[in-house]
C-alpha cells in the first residue's frame, strides 16, 4: 500500500464523501487495492446494499467486474468517526451544490494535517478552502464517465484513456509538486492511469469546457454520447459552446493548451469562421472527445440527473461559464441558453428533445 508520508510507514485513513458513480468507482477500487477506505453516502438503499453484498464495480468492456468490500456509512453516521483515528484524506465526490455542507460535515474529523480532495465536476476548490483552508485543499480532474446504475453497482461507461491522457490528475492550488499529490497519483495507478499537474486551474477550466459542451446538451436532447455526436447540427452547437468557454477561460487568465485531444486555440478560432478548424473539430467529436470511444450506455451526469429526477449541476457548468463571462463584460449566449433550458427541464416545463438544441442553434446562428 502507498503511504501518504513514506517516512512514517502509516497507512492513511481515507473517507470518500459521496459514493455515487465516481466516488463509488474510485473508493471501491482503492479499497480493493488495500487502502483503509470508508464510503459515506446519503442514499440509504445504496449504503445498505454495499453493506450486505459489497460494491460491484464494472466497465463496458467486461474486463472489469469485481465486488469491493469497503466500509460504508450513512451520512447520519459520520459522527461515529469522532471515536476513531482522524481522517488523513477526504475524497469529496458529491454534487457541486453539496460541496459546502459536505466539507463542513467532515471537517471536525480531519487530522491536523488532513486534507480534502475535490474529485468533482466544476470548480469547487474555493468553496472547500473557505471551510477547511487553502492548505488543506487539493484538486483532482476526473476524465472518466461512470454511472451508478443501481444501488451497489457503479459502471464505468467509457474505455481506457490512451497517453498522454489519464483518468485521474491531482494538483495543488499553488501548482507545486508535493509528496501528497504524488502519493495520491500512485494510489490511483493501482487501477487507472494517473498523474500530477502543476496547472490545476488551467486543467480545471479545460475539463469545464468539455462538460459545458456535452453535459447540458445530452440532458436537453435526451441523447446518449454516441447519438449526440452523430448529429451534425448538435455537434455544431457543442462547438459553439466550447468556443465560448475557451474564450472566456482565456480572458480570465487561465492557461490551457488542449480540450481533451483538441487544441484549445483551434476551438476558439471556430467562432471566427475558420473552415479547416471547424472540419477538424467535427472529426474530433465524432471520434470521441476525450480519447476513448463511448458506449451506447454513456450519458453525462446531467443527463443522468434529469432521467432520475434529480437536481443538476447546470449552474456550476454552463451557468458558471455564462456568469464568469458577464463578470468581465463578455457574452456567452450559447452557454446561457443551455443553462436556461436545463432549468426548464428540471422544473418540468419542457421535456428532453433534440429539437430544443436545433432551435437554439438556429436562433444563435441568426445573431452572428
Amino acid at each position: 500500500m502507498i503511504h501518504i508520508n513514506p517516512e512514517t510507514n502509516v497507512t492513511p485513513k481515507i473517507v470518500v464523501m459521496g459514493a455515487g458513480a465516481i466516488g463509488g468507482y474510485f473508493g471501491g477500487l482503492l479499497a480493493r487495492s488495500g487502502a483503509d477506505v470508508t464510503l459515506v453516502d446519503s442514499w440509504a438503499e445504496h449504503v445498505e446494499t454495499i453493506r450486505r453484498n459489497g460494491l460491484r464495480v464494472s466497465d463496458i468492456s467486461g474486463e472489469l467486474d469485481v465486488v469491493c468490500k469497503p466500509r460504508t456509512l450513512h451520512v447520519n453516521e459520520v459522527q461515529s468517526l469522532s471515536r476513531e483515528h482522524p481522517i488523513d484524506i477526504c475524497i469529496l465526490s458529491t454534487k457541486s451544490y453539496d460541496t459546502e455542507w459536505a466539507t463542513a460535515l467532515i471537517k471536525p474529523y480531519l487530522a491536523s494535517d488532513g486534507f480534502v480532495v475535490s474529485m468533482q465536476n466544476c470548480i469547487n476548490e474555493q468553496t472547500i478552502a473557505e471551510v477547511v483552508g487553502w492548505g488543506r485543499t487539493v484538486g483532482c480532474i476526473v476524465m472518466i464517465s461512470a454511472e451508478l446504475i443501481e444501488a451497489g453497482h457503479a459502471l464505468r461507461t467509457m474505455g481506457r484513456q490512451t497517453p498522454p491522457l489519464v483518468e485521474f490528475q491531482f494538483g495543488e492550488i499553488h501548482g507545486r509538486q508535493t509528496a501528497r499529490i504524488e502519493a495520491l497519483a500512485k494510489m490511483a495507478t493501482s487501477f487507472d492511469g494517473s498523474s500530477t499537474t502543476s496547472n490545476l486551474w488551467g486543467q480545471r477550466w479545460s475539463k469545464l469546457c468539455i462538460n459545458a459542451m456535452h453535459n447540458g446538451v445530452s440532458a436537453i436532447s435526451g441523447l446518449n454520447g454516441q447519438d449526440r455526436e452523430a448529429n451534425e447540427l448538435i455537434r455544431a452547437f457543442e462547438l459553439r459552446l466550447g468556443c465560448e468557454a475557451v474564450r472566456v477561460g482565456r480572458a480570465l487568465g487561465y492557461s490551457f493548451d488542449h480540450i481533451g485531444r483538441f487544441e484549445a486555440d483551434k476551438l476558439a478560432r471556430i467562432g471566427d469562421g475558420d473552415g479547416a478548424d471547424l472540419k477538424e473539430a467535427h472529426e474530433w467529436l465524432v471520434g470521441g472527445s476525450i480519447g476513448a470511444r463511448r458506449s451506447n450506455r454513456q450519458r453525462p451526469s446531467l443527463a443522468q440527473d434529469i432521467a432520475k429526477g434529480r437536481r443538476t449541476e447546470i449552474d456550476f457548468i454552463n451557468g458558471f461559464v455564462a456568469g464568469e463571462a458577464g463578470s468581465i463584460g463578455m457574452d456567452a449566449p450559447a452557454n446561457m441558453a443551455v443553462a436556461n433550458l436545463v432549468n426548464l427541464l428540471e422544473r418540468g416545463e419542457i421535456k428532453a428533445d433534440p429539437q430544443h438544441i436545433f432551435d437554439a442553434e438556429e436562433a444563435l446562428s441568426r445573431l452572428n
